[in-house]
């Protein structure tokens, strides 16, 4: 299958641009599950979302043609698609192969009714002014789970010489002096922002002279991100950990590079066996990335046995017990993964509390996880899980890509049918994973 990603067409027929608005078809879809079933197989891990939607944007740094592979099929990789069209670049898609040509950037000016759909989608605003000098970039959207400002970027830019001004809803950047080229400078991070850190290293690495940046972001997509840039040409050492520096080139070249796995949709899939009883073998996956889940889940009672370099086994627990968790940026717990892991400890055997101290609004699926007969209590930014002995199914909402998620994983594990609104989120960040649960035994179907 090829698809040609010009003049505003998608990589898929799932979301429609029509006359500047965006209307997504699966906004009616359910998914209606049967509860109870135990799972068995392989499950395919695609490329992780975090990391593909930020290289595409990485993309405009390049003045050839990118060839991006293991892209994974998502709603966001076909909006942060429809902005790169919008911006005058070549899209073609085939499998899981993304052509990319940079040549030519049309316009320093990405649209509204795109931008604030897609949080990721601003991050592109480095890439462009580093190129240009110039950029026109709506404030993002993205999930309702808190509140996710842009003012590190923001401060960051500046820091590097860019003029900012933010009126209705816009941020205008610009850097007048220098020839249009951002300068090199020491930035440190009151936060470790994964956006700040990955929207400054690709402003920086095209920018004159050397940017430090303190305080980074350590996370997976972090370093994927740095060594997709590195694969131009750019010279960015330490990603991954706590300081990056990145001396300025003049011009990136053309690449090829594979996107790392999903380490959240590994996640999800380690507790989707955990939750079910069963065992899967999982691949392709980093461990490395998944060792704070690993840890939890070992607590928890469940076995898991490395099968080979890219391959984890899950083996069924005899018991889940209760555990604690604390959210954390990388190399903490993350918190893409705390939602599955509430309802996972839904079913243990004894109280749990989870701390969510990386977004003020990401326990809203505590409530819906209630309808299918959880006890969970919410205080502030803490939930309190107290174990029952069996889920029951029932309707239910996902308001966020993550609560989606673990609706999914509950109503696998509940007695009876579970009937799920909200995929337009799932499907956002999962790549077709009710098919992928159809193939190991799931009694799951979308309507």
């Amino acid at each position: 299958m090829t698809l040609n990603l010009k003049g505003g067409r998608l990589i898929n027929s799932s979301i429609t641009l029509s006359d500047g608005n965006l209307s997504t078809e699966v906004d009616s879809s359910v998914l209606k599950i049967c509860g109870g079933y135990s799972l068995e197989g392989n499950v395919r891990i695609s490329g992780a979302k975090n990391s593909a939607l930020v290289i595409m944007a990485g993309a405009l740094l390049c003045s050839g043609d990118c060839r991006i592979s293991n892209v994974p099929l998502l709603a966001d990789v076909e909006r942060m698609g429809q902005v790169l069209t919008a911006l005058g670049l070549s899209l073609q898609r085939h499998e899981d192969t993304l052509d990319i040509n940079a040549r030519d950037i049309l316009t320093s000016k990405a649209p509204y009714e795109l931008v604030t759909q897609l949080r990721a989608s601003f991050f592109a605003i480095g890439p462009i002014l580093a190129r240009l000098g110039v950029a026109q970039m709506p404030l993002p959207g993205g999930c309702a789970i808190g509140a996710r400002p842009v003012d590190l970027h923001v401060r960051g830019l500046q820091a590097m010489g860019a003029e900012i001004e933010i009126e209705h809803g816009i941020c205008h950047a610009q850097v007048s002096g220098n020839n249009g080229r951002l300068k090199g400078a020491r930035i440190y991070l009151d936060t470790p922002s994964v956006g700040a850190t990955e929207t400054l290293m690709m402003a920086a690495t095209l920018a004159d002279g050397e940017t430090i940046i303190e305080n980074a972001a350590r996370e997976p997509e972090v370093v994927d991100l740095a060594n997709f840039c590195n694969s131009m040409g750019a010279k960015i050492q330490g990603a991954g950990t706590g300081t990056i520096t990145i001396v300025g080139v003049d011009k990136l070249h053309s690449t090829e590079y594979s996107i790392i796995p999903d380490r959240i949709e590994a996640g999800t899939f380690l507790v989707a066996a955990a939750i079910t009883r069963s065992e899967l073998l999982l691949s392709p996956v980093v461990s490395e990335h998944l060792i704070p889940v690993i840890s939890k889940l070992k607590d928890i009672g469940v076995s898991i046995l490395q099968e080979s370099t890219d391959c984890l086994r899950v083996k069924p627990a005899q018991k889940l017990k209760a555990t604690n968790i604390d959210t954390l940026p990388h190399p903490g717990f993350p918190t893409d993964m705390q939602a599955q892991f509430m309802a996972l400890l839904s079913i243990a055997d004894g109280d749990s509390i989870i701390n969510e101290s990386v977004f003020e609004n990401r326990l809203s699926h505590a409530s819906e996880l209630n309808r299918l007969g959880a006890e969970i209590r919410v205080k502030s930014n803490t939930a309190f899980v107290r174990g029952v002995p069996i889920l029951s199914g029932a309707p239910v909402i996902g308001t966020d890509l993550r609560a989606s998620a673990a609706l999914v994983l509950a109503g696998l594990a509940a007695q009876g049918e579970t009937i799920i609104q909200g995929l337009k989120h799932l499907d956002r960040g999962y790549d077709r994973l009710d098919t992928k649960l159809q193939q190991v035994g799931a009694k799951i179907i979308r309507t």
